[in-house]
């Protein structure tokens, strides 16, 4: 196997790993918008979710219980959302920009609390940690050229949560789709009088879907912390909800397109991190700074080539009044 083959695979492999915390967070703001509530707040809510995860998994010893924790956290801040857009209709993008500003000061304050390290938590022992997973026949397959490496290199050694990434695209796809309750999901964001006249609560539903968004920005903050990290770092999420939410919009709101764009930018992200201390002919080695901002400048460059050929449900961002 050539050094190539393998520094592709290789990359491909980071690809996918990389895009699990965006695929999740993408798809939070898709369950949400689709119900005409913007979430700018899927940065505040991962990195809320990313500290409970790796706070309660390094006090319990519990990765599991870490998930769970990080959820309920992040649906307490869902319905924090909800109760000021919804209920009393305020303005979504503030509400949204007040949670990442609150989270992103009251985690580290919160850490520097309770394990007094600069507010980071100390690294996880593998116990409170997702490991990554050997699927079947992967050492076995090794060997086979061409599709040993790909399976036991690209398709096995990820964490669960990865893996569940994946399959919630179908998952979430389906759910929009093909049942009733899919279908008064993307009516409500479309035309919430018809969905009033029809005797369905568009504030029930619009809850419902904030509810579920807050649910899968809970497992992508945990993912950052417990499975793709050993601990939480002040500002880990890095913008990871602000490309989770432009990929959301390249993908014009729809799961799979939505899916590739977060691997689009995972994988500029997992380049960026490969091209660190590499020199080019003429340029000499290529400055760090330059290198780091790529996933940034990749995502204005889509947008700005983009955002204007696509259309956001009808009520996004919208209130909902109801006629008395």
């Amino acid at each position: 196997m050539t050094d190539l083959w393998m520094q592709l695979l290789l990359t491909a492999d980071a690809t996918l790993r990389i895009s699990t915390p965006l695929i999740l967070a993408a798809l939070a703001g898709l369950c949400s918008e689709r119900a005409a509530v913007i979430d700018i707040g899927l940065e505040g809510k991962m990195l809320g979710g990313a500290f409970v995860a790796a706070t309660v998994s390094y006090l319990t010893g519990s990765a599991w219980l870490g998930l769970v924790c990080a959820v309920a956290a992040c649906l307490l801040l869902a319905l924090l959302h909800g109760f000021a857009c919804i209920t009393h209709r305020g303005n979504q993008v503030v509400s949204g920009m007040a949670i990442n500003i609150v989270v992103a000061g009251l985690a580290p304050t919160l850490g520097h609390a309770i394990f007094h390290i600069n507010g980071d938590t100390p690294p996880l022992p593998e116990g409170a940690r997702f490991m990554a997973l050997t699927l079947p026949g992967a050492e076995a397959l090794r060997g086979v050229p061409v599709l040993g490496p790909i399976y036991a290199e690209l398709i096995s050694g990820h964490t669960l949560l990865t893996y569940a990434a994946f399959a919630l695209i179908p998952c979430v796809s389906f759910m929009l789709y093909k049942t009733r309750f899919g279908l008064r999901l993307r009516a409500v964001g479309e035309n919430p009088e018809a969905v009033d006249t029809a005797g369905i609560s568009v504030t029930r539903l619009r809850y419902r879907a904030v509810l579920i968004a807050g649910a899968l920005c809970g497992v992508a903050g945990a993912a950052l912390s417990t499975a793709l990290g050993a601990s939480f770092i002040r500002d880990m999420t890095a913008g990871k909800g602000y490309l989770a939410l432009a990929a959301m919009i390249f993908g014009k709101w729809r799961p799979g397109p939505t899916a590739c764009a977060c691997l689009l930018f995972a994988f500029t992200d997992a380049l960026q991190a490969r091209l660190q201390g590499v020199s080019l002919p003429f340029v000499g080695e290529i400055p760090v700074q330059f290198i780091i901002m790529l996933p940034y400048v990749m995502t204005v460059v889509l947008l700005a080539g983009f955002v204007g050929k696509v259309t956001a449900p009808k009520a996004d961002g919208i209130p909902y009044v109801k006629e008395r």
